[in-house]
């Protein structure tokens, strides 16, 4: 079977080996980032009404300002960051299945003035007239060098999921600086604007039918089955 390669954060890539493992796939992970906390200034609770929580990451490295917000409401963007919010003690207002920008529809009237607690890189969110949005970059994804093992494993034809452009244009930069060639590897991305960071050249460059973690699987697990039957 032609091997799946995921290449995001721990613990993230340990769970979607083990998701893509379980739909009969060689997937492995060669993790080219590492996620460490940064230091951020906590707004007082009394001037927000809601978090918006676009990563699990968020509520993993916040650290102990965390806790000032217990009890209070929270847009999760999917269900392994409602979970953590959860742990965390937040009260999950809505939990989206994709991008966090299709959570603002969702805003109650009340949620006008929201925390956004992210990474120092993220995707710029719009929210509606009358609403106001603070940011907080409490973590960071910290750029690996691609691993001699992850080298020698794209030198054949791969499928490698990529669930961010930062990823992206990371791993397309890995390629350049290791001579590989393109044309031997294939993307399954999670988003458009995954696909286009990455660039032209692959073997394949596809877009999962939602923002999630099971259909970019499902569409890695077509891209696998149909590389294993091309000559």
């Amino acid at each position: 079977m032609i091997p799946l390669a995921i290449i995001r954060p721990e613990p993230g890539a340990a769970a979607t080996v083990r998701a893509a493992r379980a739909l009969g796939l060689d997937a492995r992970a060669f993790p080219l980032f590492a996620i460490a906390p940064r230091p951020w200034d906590a707004p007082p609770r009394a001037a927000i009404d809601a978090l918006l929580l676009g990563s699990a990451n968020a509520l993993r490295h916040a650290g102990a300002a965390l806790a000032d917000y217990a009890g209070m409401p929270a847009y999760a963007v999917g269900e392994t960051t409602a979970q953590a919010a959860r742990d965390a003690g937040l009260r999950v207002a809505f939990t989206g299945s994709g991008g966090l920008q299709g959570g603002i529809a969702h805003l109650e009237p009340g949620h006008r003035r929201l925390l956004r607690l992210c990474g120092e890189t993220r995707v710029a969110l719009e929210v509606p007239a009358g609403f106001r949005l603070v940011e907080r970059a409490c973590y960071a994804s910290v750029a690996l060098p691609m691993p001699p093992g992850l080298i020698a494993l794209l030198r054949a034809p791969v499928v490698v999921a990529l669930h961010s452009a930062e990823a992206a244009r990371h791993f397309a930069a890995g390629c350049a600086d290791a001579g590989l060639d393109r044309g031997r590897i294939a993307l399954a991305c999670l988003a458009g604007r995954v696909a286009t960071a990455a660039g032209s050249g692959w073997r394949g460059c596809d877009v999962a039918d939602r923002a999630d973690d099971a259909a970019l699987l499902a569409l890695a697990a077509r891209m696998c089955q149909s590389a294993q039957q091309e000559p």
